[in-house]
């Protein structure tokens, strides 16, 4: 009994030792950069909120749908974060089915331009589950590589992890939506190389994939999707067709200079020529208006906050957190490649947000959500028993 009587104040003991030991290993730097890019990201919709020298603060405006949207986004950064991220690992297989039936849903009632399914409407609502099926996907092909640790270099574990990723891949695909499916390929090979899964074998796959471009060229890629390719290749030949988005980008980052016309001085901006300029070519946009000074400074802002998310990793006691935070840092490194890429011209233009500052709440939502899972990783680090 008098064991039993020890084991209260033994357990409160550690439990104070575990909640300090938990503050300490949040991350205020990978908050705060987030904040820092979010913050841009309503900066850019502000911007793109002002016609003819008038802010429109409507609540269909640009900047008051960002303003709300930010809101979420803060609140379901904190939720994850407080969530114990091992309920994740548990339920793993719940979480990918409810995920496949998310993505079947959208397929099914899903709206988008051109008769593409890509937002459900609920109400007021508008979601976007490709965005949310990146976070999990990543959670579920996480807890699939920490559960084979010792087996990380096999061919058929490599393989087991490219299966998994495949049905949502396909599901997204057939929406269509080929910048997202892209990301799925990113975060698989992403996760795979930071787990340390065989070089060889990922050399292999990674030319397997490279030897089936002409098959997904001829029988997977529609027409539309062939021509920006090709746009991508020779914008000029088309420059008021295909290549008209790409023309008008180059155009605004050429004209930017080296410290930027100013705030809402922007002519692509104001004069509305380049289309789709709060989401898919907001970097247009910035690097017209804040220069190339500007366009570095939020450079490095992604620099810092991938840097922590490989901090966290390679910290992670857990391999699930490992793979988690690799995961997360693939998803945001991929996405800032594409899509600055193709504002510039370097990258065929595949309609892939600029993580945090592309305008839309099912980006920034899901960003939230996987920052605030590998918080959670972070602070329940001191706790972790594996």
């Amino acid at each position: 009994m008098g064991v039993l009587r020890a084991e209260p104040a033994r357990f409160a003991d550690l439990a104070g030792k575990s909640a300090a030991a938990a503050w300490r290993s949040y991350d205020f730097q990978l908050t705060i950069y987030a904040v820092l890019l979010t913050a841009v990201g309503l900066t850019m919709a502000y911007t793109n909120s002002v016609e003819g020298g008038r802010l429109l603060l409507g609540p269909n405006s640009t900047f008051a749908r960002g303003l709300v949207w930010a809101g979420i986004a803060a609140v379901v950064f904190v939720v994850a974060t407080i969530f114990d991220y091992r309920w994740l690992r548990t339920f793993r297989w719940p979480v990918y089915l409810a995920n496949l039936a998310l993505l079947a849903l959208t397929l099914a009632v899903g709206t988008g331009v051109g008769g593409a399914a890509r937002w459900v409407t609920v109400g007021p609502l508008v979601f976007q589950f490709s965005e949310l099926a990146k976070v999990l996907v990543v959670g579920v092909l996480a807890a699939y590589l920490a559960g084979r640790r010792d087996r990380l270099r096999s061919l058929s574990v490599i393989l087991g992890a490219i299966v998994l990723v495949g049905p949502p891949l396909v599901l997204v695909m057939m929406q269509p939506d080929l910048g997202t499916s892209l990301v799925f390929g990113a975060i698989v090979a992403g996760m795979l190389f930071l787990v340390g899964a065989s070089l060889t074998w990922l050399g292999v796959l990674a030319g397997a994939a490279l030897a089936s471009l002409p098959i997904v060229w001829n029988h997977v890629l529609l027409d539309y999707q062939r021509e920006r390719i090709l746009s991508f290749l020779n914008p000029s030949a088309d420059p008021l067709g295909s290549g008209y988005q790409l023309y008008q980008a180059q155009i605004a980052v050429g004209s930017g200079g080296l410290l930027g016309k100013g705030l809402t001085n922007g002519t692509q901006n104001q004069l509305d020529f380049l289309p789709v300029q709060t989401t898919d070519f907001v970097f247009a946009i910035l690097a017209e208006e804040l220069g190339f000074v500007g366009g570095v400074i939020v450079l490095l802002l992604y620099a810092v906050l991938i840097w922590r998310l490989l901090v966290a990793a390679w910290r992670s006691r857990d391999p699930f957190g490992t793979a988690f935070a690799g995961g997360i840092a693939s998803i945001i490194l991929f996405q800032l490649l594409v899509n600055i890429g193709m504002v510039v011209g370097i990258m065929p233009v595949t309609g892939i947000p600029l993580p945090f500052i592309t305008h839309g709440g099912a980006s920034l939502t899901s960003l939230a959500l996987g920052l605030g899972i590998v918080q959670s990783i972070n602070i329940r680090q001191a706790r972790a028993d594996w």
